[in-house]
């Protein structure tokens, strides 16, 4: 089975053109995002993968595979973070004494190998039932939010694994998680009894980004089957996070890694495209007028024939009612190794969200079939409040899109910044009986 794509890149269409073509009164001021032909691409749109299968991936001292414990443990060895949050101040002051150590350029810093990157850790559920709780919910399943969190984990290891100098005891680099670009699933249940491994490795490198592949799969009747492909994108900073700072290059081996790096150029330049369409730069092309133009039609009341005078059409629901919020207080328990909130943190936390509205809106309970575009724009600090706005911005057949917009509120500022936009996908269990419009 390929990657599919399609449902995943949403059309530029949004509340910013819905405003500007007519007075849409009761729309949705957080998202606009539809296309009757989303769906189709997603299900018949399938593109190849090269996967380079590896077997070890040893980074703990032992020599042995690590679980996901160790993998966060080595984290914190890599960078020196501090484990008590009473001493961050003192752990940053010393970090910023690592710049020193930052390269001029790229071309100071050695080629690494794609295999010098390659980890594969476990998430013991099957052989540890202590475990299962943190990772189990209601339905007997695994909490996929804690998967967002492992993954995120997983991805900066690996590229720490690519940049790490030898020479140093601990990393000069701030590498945090920029894009999560898609997150593909191979099935839907996620048993809570058996055992995870995830595997990855660096597939493409910029100047100062990296790419990063990760597969997970679970263990069941005597042998893995695939669960997920996952696409992050990392970027690195110097040890104070105010500045870019360079990656080592890849040095690749063989027509297969080329393979795998093209497309990893592929997806860089898919994702420069996807950000210069938006409709604050590029007008909205003709399909995505007539698009907004019939649903327009739809919810006009002939009778008047008035802007002012819209009904909701049979088996619909106005966007408007297809809304969930959340709000949370960040405390230092959820803190990254770098002192700020956990990127994973906010992906489950928005996950959760998603689905929940989700599952609200279709009264049945939703599957996540697909990951797609959570940018990550702005850090959120210890002590912010996080303020999370969950949408139902598509629905056909028995898919549901939801986005999630995350902002921060300083509550002695009064200021708001938006931080992140998450983009989920659900499949139900059956056909919905109706439309969000």
């Amino acid at each position: 089975m390929g990657k599919t794509r399609g449902l995943f890149h949403l059309p530029k269409v949004s509340y910013l053109l819905v405003n500007a073509l007519f007075s849409f009164n009761r729309l949705s001021r957080d998202s606009f995002l539809f296309s009757s032909l989303i769906l189709d691409r997603f299900l018949k749109s399938a593109v190849s993968f090269t996967y380079r299968k590896f077997s070890v991936g040893h980074i703990s001292q032992q020599g042995k595979v690590p679980d996901m414990a160790e993998v966060r443990n080595r984290l914190r060895e890599i960078v020196g973070a501090s484990t008590n949050w009473q001493d961050h101040q003192q752990v940053l002051a010393e970090r910023a004494s690592l710049s020193q150590y930052l390269a001029q350029s790229q071309d100071q810093l050695p080629a690494k190998r794609m295999k010098d990157s390659m980890i594969e850790a476990h998430l013991p559920l099957g052989s540890q039932p202590a475990l299962r709780e943190k990772y189990l919910n209601s339905h007997n399943s695994v909490r996929f939010g804690r998967i967002l969190e492992d993954l995120d984990c997983l991805g900066v290891l690996i590229c720490y694994s690519h940049t790490w100098n030898e020479e140093l005891q601990r990393s000069p680099l701030s590498i945090v998680t920029a894009l999560v670009d898609q997150i593909d699933m191979r099935q839907n249940i996620i048993y809570p009894d058996c055992d995870i491994k995830f595997t990855g490795h660096v597939t493409w490198v910029g100047k100062t980004s990296i790419e990063a592949t990760m597969h997970m799969s679970q263990y069941q009747d005597g042998a893995y089957t695939d669960v997920l492909d996952a696409t992050f994108v990392m970027v690195a900073r110097d040890p104070e996070n105010k500045r870019a700072a360079f990656v080592n290059p890849l040095k690749l081996e063989g027509p297969e890694e080329e393979a795998i790096f093209h497309q990893g150029e592929v997806n860089k330049t898919r994702r420069v495209e996807l950000s210069t369409a938006s409709l604050l730069k590029v007008a909205p092309t003709a399909e995505e007028r007539t698009l907004v133009h019939n649903l327009f039609l739809n919810t006009l009341d002939t009778r008047r024939m008035s802007f002012r005078g819209r009904i909701l059409p049979p088996n619909s629901v106005w966007m408007e009612d297809a809304k969930l919020k959340g709000l949370e207080i960040c405390h230092p328990e959820e803190r990254n190794i770098f002192n700020r909130i956990f990127g994973g943190f906010l992906m489950r936390k928005a996950y959760e969200l998603g689905r929940a509205n989700a599952c609200a809106f279709a009264g049945c309970r939703p599957t996540v079939v697909a990951v797609d575009d959570i940018l990550f724009r702005k850090p959120v600090e210890i002590g912010s409040l996080l303020l999370l706005s969950s949408q139902v911005c598509y629905t056909e057949g028995m898919y549901v899109q939801v986005r999630v917009h995350s902002e921060v509120l300083d509550p002695l500022t009064q200021q708001h910044n938006t931080t992140n936009v998450f983009h989920f996908t659900f499949r139900l269990e059956k056909d919905l009986s109706h439309a969000c419009i």
